[in-house]
């Protein structure tokens, strides 16, 4: 029996990690959880799964469920989910958190010498370096949810990563593949969250829109495999079939294909080296796809996918200070602050107008932080006058 603790539960991830555990009941139990603010989502889940323990973002919820649930522990903000991260007795963390709030879990379950199953981007996006060195010091394994990053990490088995002549990571192109430039204007936010393939949560969506969460895979991969940026290409491929591949040195290519259901790479996280049945709706079938497309990525049309090449390859507090902008501007556009393409523009002034410095400890993580998202700020105010 894997004992997991889940964080982001009420998200799409969390939900579907949820529904994996629950097709494995022999297998996997979840033992604690974190959610937000939807504390309705709790309790429906606390009517899937027996914890004695849970996390939420607000003391005032955190209140409430304490009373509703007199047996149950109940923490609240980042430092319930620390709390949970340190949580004694269980295997692994899935940290299906968005945004910079997953990094200081991940680093603490690492600590407590727990496996990490990772949907949290932005821990290795912004502190790849720490979690890298943390991962070796306490002897802990890391295994990749993210779809492209479970299919390059299930195309290197039985293979050897000197081996890899480069990492081909495939992108959909989101909500506005088929769209000029001239014609995201005034695109809106409900036509942003239209998604063609994939169901996600309203951030990564818009990620996705932009090319923002390719160059984040980018950064990703770059810390999962290790391996250097020249050799991880990114392809646009709009089926989503393909979800990434992996070319040696003798040219062979190996692709791991598959319908777009997250719930596939969340078990083989879990489950890793073995593999289990899943119930899909309905099963993949070539035949039903008959065409894939394939094309190189306009560096132009999407200046956020170079961006991350560029901001990854320098490092130091710039891929934090990069995020940073992102969570700022994807939040502004969907409040309906600024324009889509305004959110470019945020995030790369603001990596413009960091000075470059090196990041040896989590204060200098935090410090690159908290600079991104006060620059950011400023920007979105200025283009929302």
């Amino acid at each position: 029996m894997k004992r997991i603790v889940l964080l982001g539960a009420s998200g799409s991830i969390g939900m579907q990690t949820i529904d994996v555990v629950l097709q494995h009941k022999d297998l996997f139990e979840i033992v604690a959880f974190g959610v937000g603010r939807n504390i309705q989502k709790a309790r429906e889940i606390l009517e899937l799964i027996s914890v004695d323990t849970i996390a939420v973002e607000k003391e005032e919820d955190a209140i409430v469920l304490r009373k509703e649930y007199p047996n149950l522990t109940v923490y609240s903000g980042d430092e319930g989910l620390v709390q949970l991260a340190k949580y004694e007795d269980y295997d692994v963390l899935v940290n299906a958190l968005v945004g910079f709030v997953g990094f200081m879990p991940t680093l603490k379950a690492i600590e407590c010498k727990h496996d990490i199953a990772l949907a949290n981007k932005e821990t290795l996006v912004v502190g790849g370096a720490l979690i890298d060195r943390a991962l070796k010091e306490n002897g802990v394994s890391l295994y990749p949810i993210d779809s492209e990053h479970s299919a390059i990490f299930q195309c290197l088995q039985g293979n050897r990563i000197q081996d890899v002549e480069r990492l081909i990571v495939t992108a959909s192109g989101g909500s506005f593949r088929d769209l000029s430039r001239d014609a995201l204007e005034n695109v809106t936010v409900e036509q942003a969250l239209a998604h063609p393939n994939w169901a996600m949560g309203a951030k990564i969506t818009i990620d996705s829109a932009t090319m923002m969460n390719k160059g984040f895979e980018v950064m990703e991969a770059h810390w999962l495999f290790d391996l250097p940026y020249d050799k991880i290409d990114v392809i646009m491929h709009k089926e989503s079939v393909v979800h990434s591949m992996v070319e040696y040195i003798d040219h062979s290519i190996m692709a791991q294909l598959g319908n777009p259901d997250m719930r596939l790479p969340i078990q083989y996280a879990l489950s890793w080296p073995n593999r289990l049945s899943l119930q899909e709706e309905k099963p993949f079938n070539l035949a039903d796809i008959a065409l894939m497309h394939f094309e190189a990525p306009n560096y132009e049309r999407y200046p956020l996918l170079k961006l991350a090449y560029e901001v990854g390859k320098k490092g130091g507090n710039l891929p934090a200070v990069m995020n940073a902008a992102n969570e700022v501007a994807n939040l502004a556009f969907r409040e309906g602050k600024i324009p889509f393409l305004a959110i470019e523009d945020v995030v790369i002034q603001t990596v413009d107008a960091c000075t470059f410095n090196d990041v040896n400890t989590v204060d200098d993580l935090i410090a690159a932080n908290a600079f991104g998202k006060e620059m950011a700020t400023k920007f979105v105010e200025e283009v929302s006058k």
